[in-house]
């Protein structure tokens, strides 16, 4: 493949020069008014574009379509709309200003890939409970470098940013409560081959505990049930909020050797089992874990395509073998649609170390969520294209991603996390609640059995 040089994208708002080192003032009371007027509760603009074709925020999806229930899987309530338009490698140039870097390349590489665009629909919603919590805390959380001060869960710490570390910190801090997942991974080769890595999951925030744990933005506990020669691996993490007060703390059963060792290598660009080596450990979930090896720069707001409400991707009627396709998931299954995003930059610090040199965040400004982020080697060249469709679960409510896509556009590899559509449903149980002996070194190593 022909290498794609980085040309910094002309933003449709100023390019912000603030740096992740540069200290901020708390919100003000006139700040936090402006929430639930002109903001959204959780601080996006609440009108739409001046062309309409971004709408106005209304409160978003709080309720399923009639008839709905939790065994049919999230059906999707926009099935009856076609694409307004079809973006191809044929037309992209005309789209070039709202369509990511990794996108371009996608296109450029796999003449078949292409960009259905819909109507856009501005679905998010969180409970009142958490934007009560964002409106009571934004005014005294502050930021000093990368260490958050005064902030404990639920609510999105900095609803107005104004640094790329306030956008990350929104990213991590998303509130999702509790959930427990089996979901599935398809590591798919250039051919097409691909073979299932079934993975099952409990997260849960420090909130939903039942000793509640205020610095603990999540405790994860996963396992591996496909293939056999996975089973029997268990992991269990603890993040703090703050990495610069604690530090990850990860654990990894191993069924050969029957013990419970400590795994500081969960984190940063090491390699999980299952991956096939296409996806770094912090690209879970988009961004994950401590933000001290990048600097993460706030290069501005604008308009982008990007995926979501993915619900024909999760249609549990679809097949793995009718949805990979050779380079790409078949691309009629997925819905774009123009949202305003935040785009961050994160750039390796010097004398910092990490597989991904570059990072070019577009974080959806409703929910603070990552949708597409590129990643660039040590040379300069856009290496990974990642997506994170988002899905608004209408019955919690919240928004989360899924699938997670990593595409290799040197070898044509690619990775698909997350996906349900094989499972049972309902895939995801939400408001899950943690009993904290259910999660320690010893609780693992009794569960550990093949």
């Amino acid at each position: 493949m022909k290498k794609i040089t980085f040309i910094q994208t002309t933003l449709s708002i100023a390019v912000l020069a603030l740096t992740a080192s540069a200290a901020r003032a708390e919100a003000t009371q006139a700040d936090a008014d402006r929430l639930g007027k002109d903001l959204t509760p959780n601080g996006a603009i609440k009108a739409g574009n001046k062309e309409g074709t971004i709408p106005e925020w209304t409160g978003g999806m709080t309720k399923p379509p009639a008839g709905w229930k939790p065994e049919m899987g999230y059906v999707d309530p926009f099935a009856s709309e076609k694409p307004l338009f079809v973006i191809t490698d044929k037309n992209a140039a005309q789209y070039k200003d709202k369509l990511s870097a990794g996108m371009l390349a996608m296109m450029k590489k796999y003449p078949d890939f292409s960009m259905p665009v819909y109507a856009t629909h501005r679905t998010f919603a969180l409970p009142q409970f958490v934007y009560d919590a964002t409106k009571a805390e934004m005014t005294k959380v502050k930021l000093e470098d990368l260490s958050i001060k005064n902030y404990t869960m639920p609510g999105t710490p900095f609803p107005i940013p104004k640094t790329g570390v306030e956008v990350m910190y929104n990213h991590l801090t998303k509130w999702f409560g509790g959930y427990k997942a089996c979901r599935d991974w398809l590591p798919v080769k250039a051919s097409g081959e691909y073979y299932r890595v079934g993975f099952c999951e409990q997260m849960i925030q420090g909130q939903n505990f039942d000793v509640p744990k205020p610095d603990n933005v999540f405790t994860f506990y996963g396992l591996y049930d496909a293939p056999s020669t996975l089973v029997g691996t268990i992991y269990l993490v603890k993040d703090p909020i703050d990495y610069t007060k604690e530090n990850r703390e990860a654990y990894i059963y191993n069924a050969g050797q029957r013990r419970v060792r400590r795994a500081p290598d969960v984190a940063y660009d090491n390699i999980e089992d299952g991956t096939e080596g296409m996806r770094t450990t912090d690209a879970y979930w988009g961004f994950n874990g401590a933000m001290d090896r990048y600097n993460f720069k706030l290069m501005g707001k604008k308009e982008v395509y990007i995926p979501y409400n993915a619900y024909k991707l999760m249609d549990p009627k679809l097949k793995y073998a009718d949805m990979a396709m050779k380079g790409h998931l078949k691309s009629d299954l997925f819905r774009y649609e123009l949202h305003r995003v935040w785009v961050v930059e994160a750039t390796l610090k010097p004398g910092m170390s990490h597989v991904v040199a570059k990072r070019v965040f577009y974080i959806d400004e409703d929910s603070y969520m990552i949708a597409l982020d590129d990643q660039y080697d040590g040379r300069g060249n856009l290496w990974r294209a990642h997506s994170t469709p988002l899905v608004q679960a209408y019955d919690v409510p919240l928004m989360f991603e899924s699938p997670f896509i990593t595409s290799d556009l040197n070898n044509g590899n690619y990775l698909v996390e997350a996906l349900t559509n094989e499972r049972k449903q309902p895939a995801y149980i939400w408001n899950v609640k943690g009993k904290a002996d259910d999660y320690t070194v010893d609780a693992i190593r009794r569960k550990g059995t093949r």
